[in-house]
């Protein structure tokens, strides 16, 4: 393992080299290239200053020299070791120890590493959080439409996820914010960032609650929970149906008076709308959905219950925040995937229950769900951990959207604006550190092989 381990190090050199040479190259040969002209163009400068400026960025970035050159300057500076640069721009010695630089923004000003330490938190924190919450949802749909094939759960779930695997993030993220983050409809959440300015001075946690009125607050989440879990466990599905779509209808009038001024289809549609889905939600006989959806509904129908009926004044803290900004990115990152994950993890368990080993464990007269669990599901994510490794540089890229829609200052939104300034030394250095995660992400699914499966040997 650890000889496999080294030479997969080693071939990461070559493959990032070809990588950023690929994009230099692209970069090099687009119209007009990155000269120092392009980069003074449209400044309203004096002819000597901007001559000053581009002999300012020969200098500094070495533009006036031919393309290998500069490529291989770039790479001189971003390898820890190499030749050192003096004061007067000449290479001097060789060293072992000079460091890494990723060179000075030419729109920023700045130093790409410290733009990056800026970004990259944000970004990954994005998907730290879409992806285990695609692989939740993904399994637990999957295996459900699996031991439920050509049922009304199966069919269900296939329409809805083929129609959330059709819908373009860009127009999702524009619906998102124009219904429910929009003054003429629901407006729930924030339109764009990360926290509000406010947020930056405020505590971690929510302040300003007294003991009488935390305690109220959480024995309404309670009672409001167990009603809701108790409503979704009644053995009758009509009743517990009917008292699902009063609950919905009752929500959406609710919703539809909030804000008198939307269209009167508003007003209509929104309590039909809420009826008929806690009324499917009810109706289903798959216990994790229903119960865990009306249990979540009940709790946050008793924190808003609570919240109206405390006078006192609350300050939200830096974590509700931030949370609260976090919720239309994270559902517009993630529906595409689980859409995929979903059905992706429903062929390889209908695949697996009609193989030999699961015929021959029922002949034994192990239980159905002991089949399911340990011999089928474990062989199911093999497909599961193949698609893992292209994933996250798939949720990086779909990040770039995401983060330009609701204006999220992350490591997509700098690749977009590198591109559009031809910030070349930007550029470059984004796309080494996204290959980078590329990389590491196929090795972690190469070492999850020899987890799931003992036969896999890198020996």
């Amino acid at each position: 393992m650890l000889t496999y381990l080294i030479r997969r190090l080693l071939l990461m050199i070559p493959t990032l080299l070809g990588i950023t040479v690929l994009v230099f190259a692209v970069m090099a040969a687009s119209p007009g290239g990155i000269t120092a002209q392009t980069l003074a163009h449209g400044m309203d400068m004096k002819p000597a200053e901007r001559k000053a400026l581009e002999d300012y960025y020969n200098k500094r970035y070495g533009l006036d020299d031919p393309p290998p050159i500069q490529y291989l300057r770039w790479l001189n500076n971003v390898s820890p070791i190499g030749f050192v640069l003096n004061d007067n721009g000449h290479y001097e010695s060789f060293s072992f120890t000079k460091g890494s630089d990723l060179g000075q923004s030419f729109n920023y000003g700045r130093p790409v590493g410290e733009l990056i330490r800026e970004r990259l938190p944000i970004t990954l924190l994005l998907n730290v959080i879409t992806l285990p919450l695609v692989y939740i949802i993904a399994i637990v749909i999957g295996v459900k439409a699996a031991t439920d094939r050509g049922g009304r759960f199966d069919v269900a779930s296939s329409v809805t996820l083929l129609g959330l695997w059709s819908i373009p993030t860009m127009l999702a993220g524009v619906l998102m914010i124009g219904f429910f983050a929009n003054s003429q409809h629901w407006q729930w959440f924030p339109t764009a960032g990360l926290s509000e300015r406010e947020a930056l001075d405020m505590p971690f946690l929510p302040t300003g609650l007294s003991f009488l009125s935390v305690l109220k607050l959480f024995f309404s989440m309670a009672v409001m929970t167990v009603l809701m879990v108790t409503i979704a466990r009644w053995h009758q599905p009509a009743v517990r149906a009917a008292i699902a779509a009063a609950t919905g209808l009752a929500l959406g009038g609710w919703m539809a008076m909030a804000h008198p001024e939307t269209l009167l289809i508003n007003q209509i549609l929104l309590p039909l709308l809420g009826a008929c889905i806690l009324a499917l939600l009810a109706w289903t006989d798959f216990p994790v959905f229903r119960i865990g959806g009306l249990g979540l509904l009940g709790a946050g129908l008793g924190l808003m219950l609570a919240l109206k009926s405390i006078d006192e004044p609350v300050v939200r803290g830096f974590l509700i925040d931030r949370l609260w900004h976090l919720v239309l990115p994270v559902i517009a990152l993630s529906y595409g995937s689980f859409a995929f994950l979903a059905k992706l993890t429903r062929t390889s368990i209908l695949e697996n229950l009609q193989a030999d080993y699961a015929r021959t464990a029922r002949a034994k007269g192990v239980p159905e769900e002991e089949v399911l669990w340990r011999h089928v599901f474990r062989n199911s994510l093999m497909p599961l951990i193949t698609v893992s490794a292209g994933l996250l540089p798939g949720l990086l890229a779909g990040s770039i959207i995401v983060e330009s829609i609701f204006s999220i200052d992350g490591m997509g939104k700098l690749a977009i604006d590198a591109v559009k300034g031809r910030d070349r030394e930007l550029m470059l250095s984004i796309t080494l550190i996204s290959g980078l995660l590329t990389l590491v992400g196929y090795l972690i699914a190469d070492f999850l092989y020899t987890l799931v499966d003992p036969r896999v040997s890198y020996e």
